[in-house]
């Protein structure tokens, strides 16, 4: 009796099993949509780390290309700061060496000058006059000379200036002479040479010069009124 079901039995099963296969392909569906959803907000947080990344990348080349600038410069600056310097020494040693003897040639100057006046002091008659005195002179000549040309090797150079005009930055004005017909300021007489070493005065050579006469002091003050 009890192995007959009855047919509202039946449908009541298969209507129970219709609704639970419903149940349970609508709770699949569901939990696939949030599944999705799920990675669509992990994709877009991903993009958004990448551009932090790049971001940060740029950052740090732009720092590094900013410290590579700055070295190049301070590079730059140091390597023109060593030429300037390796210059500077070149010519304080250029002028050591040209110089350095400056103030032993100085002081033999007087010695030349000894030598020359001693030459000047003895006419030629004296000298003709004298086999004795004329070795003697002789032997001062070449001293001379010789104490002349070592004066060059060092660039010693005598300067003898006779005529010409006065040049205050080689000559030194011991006096002045009137009625001489020569413009003013123009030399006429040497009284001492003078000497130089490469581009330096050792000595102004000391000279007389022609003073302006009245008519030439008149026409100058009518030249500076002008």
């Amino acid at each position: 009796m009890n192995s007959h079901t009855k047919p509202e039995d039946h449908d009541n099963h298969q209507g129970h099993d219709h609704n639970h296969d419903h149940d349970h392909g609508h709770g699949h569906h569901h939990g696939g949509g949030c599944c999705g959803g799920h990675s669509h907000d992990h994709a877009h947080d991903h993009d958004h780390d990448d551009d932090e990344a790049l971001e940060q990348g740029f950052a740090v080349v732009e720092a590094l290309q900013a410290e590579l600038a700055e070295a190049k410069d301070k590079m730059l600056r140091a390597v023109a700061e060593a030429e300037n310097t390796r210059r500077r020494s070149e010519r304080t040693l250029d002028d050591t060496r040209k110089y350095a003897v400056s103030g032993f040639a100085r002081d033999l100057l007087d010695v030349a000058d000894n030598l020359r006046r001693a030459l000047e002091a003895v006419t030629p008659e004296q000298r003709a006059a004298s086999p004795e005195l004329q070795a003697l002179l002789a032997g001062v000549e070449a001293t001379e000379k010789g104490m002349l040309q070592t004066f060059e090797r060092q660039g010693i150079k005598k300067i003898e200036p006779r005529d010409g005009k006065f040049d205050p930055n080689l000559h030194e004005v011991m006096f002045e002479a009137e009625g001489t017909g020569k413009p003013a300021g123009e030399i006429v007489q040497l009284l001492e040479a003078g000497y130089v070493i490469h581009d330096r005065l050792l000595r102004p050579a000391r000279v007389g010069v022609a003073k302006a006469g009245a008519g030439e002091a008149r026409a100058e003050k009518i030249d500076q009124s002008v």
